[in-house]
């Protein structure tokens, strides 16, 4: 199905002012000097993890513990990203290099 230019740039510009308007709008509730509220302040430590916790969870749900490779490239890759990152506390490296290296395991090592 096409879509018509009209259409695209009303989507492009609809996209452009959410996403926007989603970074702007921190700046306008809590402008530089005035306190940020408890619950906001607890929210963005709180949240973080839990969101790691769930993704984690997420791309760990359909593991197949019973039949080969029995989690072996999961459990790999996870624990390189894990270690990898209390090494170098580098988010971008650890994801990355646990991203490849499951890749590798799962098309080279065990097919």
């Amino acid at each position: 199905m096409q879509i018509s230019v009209i259409r695209s740039l009303l989507i492009i510009a609809v996209v452009s002012a959410v996403t926007f308007s989603t970074r702007v709008i921190p700046f306008l509730l809590f402008p530089k000097g005035k306190e940020i509220p408890p619950l906001v302040k607890y929210l963005g430590s709180a949240l973080p993890p839990a969101v790691i916790g769930m993704l984690v969870i997420y791309c760990l749900k359909s593991v197949d513990l019973v039949s080969y490779p029995h989690a072996a490239p999961e459990l790999i890759a996870a624990a390189v990203v894990v270690l990898l990152h209390i090494w170098k506390r580098n988010n971008l490296l650890s994801i990355g290099v646990g991203t490849a290296l499951y890749m590798y395991l799962i098309q080279y090592v065990f097919v």
